[in-house]
């Protein structure tokens, strides 16, 4: 009977072709994670970054790896040496890869090892409005983001900014992927609501992996 009739897996949610919600993928390293995230923001603490308009971005950003996603008045760009410390970004921690592997495998993108992770952190009322992840050199590799802390909704588009836009809402722990057809999709995350998570307070962090260089 199971055969006949097979049980949806309510922790796998499809957001398009190539692209997948794993719901509280992240929980397992949770603690790993944050004990990270703690060390990487010691050495590179967050910062609102200014866009090419001139514009001062809502989200707080910092990054790990091998480079950084860096913005300011001359561009968007990947950037080895963090420009308010002078030094390279932290190194990547064993639970960052470990996590960005496996879920990454899980959506069907085998053999990712990022070099780059850009985090996110959005207070009340923060938002990212719709983007695509065009910055790094090879679109072959998927974007690994994960979602911690207080809820969120993801609008995940199409290839064209004017493309119908799905909304998914994200959960501490959830993992989205995406890459192949959906890789320069657009996404975004509309206003933050205001709230208290029991771990990381009234705020959302996100960790987004890429292969950057």
């Amino acid at each position: 009977m199971s055969d006949l009739f097979p049980t949806l897996d309510p922790r796998r949610e499809a957001m398009g072709q190539g692209a997948v919600l794993l719901r509280g993928k992240a929980l397992s390293l949770e603690a790993e994670i944050l004990t990270a995230l703690k060390n990487i923001t010691a050495q590179a603490p967050f910062r609102r970054m200014t866009t090419p308009g001139g514009f001062l971005m809502s989200v707080a950003m910092t990054n790990c790896g091998s480079a950084g996603w860096v913005t300011d008045r001359t561009g968007y760009r990947y950037d080895r040496i963090d420009p308010e410390t002078g030094r390279p970004w932290p190194s990547l921690p064993p639970a960052f890869l470990q996590l960005a592997a496996q879920a990454a495998a899980e959506a069907g993108y085998e053999d990712f090892r990022p070099d780059a992770c850009l985090i996110n952190r959005y207070e009340p009322g923060a938002r990212l409005s719709l983007h695509q992840d065009k910055n790094e050199r090879d679109y072959a590799h998927p974007i690994v983001s994960v979602s911690l802390g207080l809820p969120a909704t993801f609008q995940f588009g199409g290839p064209k900014r004017t493309d119908p836009v799905r909304k998914f809402a994200l959960r501490h722990g959830d993992v989205a992927v995406w890459g192949g057809p959906s890789r320069l999709f657009f996404h975004g995350v509309p206003e933050l609501k205001d709230g208290e998570h029991e771990t990381l307070g009234r705020m959302r962090i996100n960790l987004t992996f890429r292969g950057a260089l």
